[in-house]
């Protein structure tokens, strides 16, 4: 980095270069870099710098050597912010997006930044910017103009997953409600294993701030099956709070509470009775770190998270998990992207407090895949007992299907899992032999994966490895995608 601004060290511009020595150079990681330099300058007191990369490339060695060149800009002020094409959303929801107002100085780093910042919110499909000469040589005025979209999605959805058979749901979801930029859903749904309610409103802006505030709200019938050794029926609502920490790291904080009611119609539980009553109370937080060059179809960069509960009502223990998973190119003009995911939790009980299984974890294709859910992990008497602490570790290659144009949205994948599991959530209980023979599991296959309306959606053909005797399995799961 060099600059030709007085008082401005170059040292305090490095933070925000993500064109690191030994990487694939990026042109889209160039472009991020320059912008977010120019951002920090002006976060340092310097609103008119401007920043250019300068890029040599030596052709022998097959690599590039970047300067950032940080120069004095031309000084101008914003006289005037005009907003036109927003027949719904509301000024201040667009407005709030920008780092300035009018009368600050006009910095074309911070334009693009808050271009991008209203295009993220989802609720135009385009957005322009355009810039005039003002009432004096030294103001500018800014035009921008939107073009709205729906941000409402009122319907009724069908599908089918390995686990609960064919679902159901009715949901009215609004992303931008009354044009304020609030988010609201309320939904209903129903399978074969069960019944829901859900409501979730969140505040992007609470009281003014750049944190946001939301709620969730449930209500769930669950029936006992074959697989499920009791029925349950809970109620509960949890709280959150959500503010930025640095640009690419995120917070959150939350408290809720639960109600659930053992429905055991035919007497065969080991650890419940019929009628019995769980009440949980909770706080925690989580951190999120995400460097992903995009959300959808992400090809490299690293999204981690980290959660910690601890629930103090009618138990006394920590939750603790970490989740990461790191995108690469393998075969960049291919489309080839590999990507490879660890993750471990631990439950810490206090005093003369226990678990039990409904409070343990108990992951199965989530984890590992393969596996039935709640079908690893200790047993007594045949019933799942959930374990208290686990860690895994999974490597993917995605590819495009040849043959297949693009836009048919379908990709292929190839994966190994493998998983240690240890503990158990009932302690008190004897333990099944024939189910703790093996903590390790493992397995290979092959996925299918298709953006559908509905989200990705993906198919797992695994062949499991490495298991426990009286583990339960399955060759094919038809999932959702997620990122961990």
């Amino acid at each position: 980095v060099e600059t030709s601004i007085n008082g401005l060290d170059a040292n305090n511009l490095t933070n925000t270069i993500r064109t690191r020595q030994g990487d694939r150079f990026s042109a889209a990681e160039l472009a991020r870099s320059t912008q977010d330099m120019a951002v920090e300058a002006t976060n340092l007191g310097y609103p008119f710098a401007d920043v250019r990369p300068r890029v040599d490339r030596d052709p022998a060695t097959g690599t590039f050597a970047v300067t950032y060149l940080v120069d004095e800009g031309q000084h101008l002020y914003v006289e005037r912010i005009n907003i036109t094409g927003n027949t719904k959303t509301r000024d201040f929801v667009i407005r709030r997006e920008l780092q300035f107002a009018e009368g600050d100085p006009f910095n074309r780093a911070l334009v693009t930044q808050g271009k991008s910042n209203i295009e993220a919110l989802g609720f135009f499909s385009k957005v322009d910017v355009g810039v005039e000469p003002g009432s004096a040589s030294d103001k500018v005025v800014l035009n921008i103009n939107v073009t709205e979209q729906s941000t409402g999605n009122y319907g009724i959805t069908a599908g089918y997953d390995t686990s609960s058979g064919i679902l159901g749901e009715l949901s009215l979801e609004e992303r931008n409600f009354l044009g304020r930029g609030q988010y609201i859903k309320a939904s209903v749904g129903a399978s074969q294993t069960g019944k829901s309610f859900n409501f979730s409103f969140t505040e992007p802006y609470f009281m003014g701030l750049k944190m946001s505030a939301g709620v969730d709200a449930y209500y769930r019938i669950t029936d006992e099956t074959t697989d499920n050794f009791y029925g349950t029926t809970s109620a509960g609502a949890q709280f959150r709070f959500g503010l930025p920490v640095t640009r690419d790291i995120s917070a959150s904080l939350f408290a809720g509470y639960d109600q659930t009611v053992i429905a055991d119609a035919n007497l065969n539980s080991l650890f419940f009775t019929n009628g019995q009553v769980l009440n949980r109370g909770w706080v925690g937080y989580g951190l999120t770190l995400d460097t992903l060059d995009q959300d959808k179809h992400p090809t490299e960069g690293l999204y981690a998270t980290l959660n910690q509960e601890y629930d103090g009502v009618s138990y006394n223990f920590l939750k603790t998990e970490a989740k990461a998973r790191f995108f690469m190119p393998i075969l960049p003009d291919g489309g080839i992207v590999g990507s490879l995911k660890g993750q471990a939790g631990i439950i810490n009980t206090f005093g003369a407090s226990s678990l039990n299984p409904s409070q343990a974890f108990n992951y199965g294709q989530t984890l590992v895949r393969g596996f039935q859910v709640q079908g690893m992990g200790p047993r007594s008497a045949g019933q799942p007992m959930g374990y208290t602490a686990y860690a895994g570790a999974s490597a993917e290659a995605e590819f495009p299907i040849p043959m297949l144009p693009e836009t048919y949205g379908l990709h292929g994948a190839i994966w190994a899992d493998a998983a240690v599991i240890g503990g158990q959530g009932a302690p008190g209980f004897a333990v099944d032999a024939n189910s703790v023979d093996q903590p390790l599991k493992s397995a290979v296959g092959a996925s299918i994966i298709w953006d559908s309306p509905f989200g990705p959606l993906r198919g797992d053909v695994a062949y499991v490895i490495t298991k426990a005797t009286a583990d339960k399995t399955q060759m094919f799961t038809l999932t959702l995608q997620t990122l961990l």
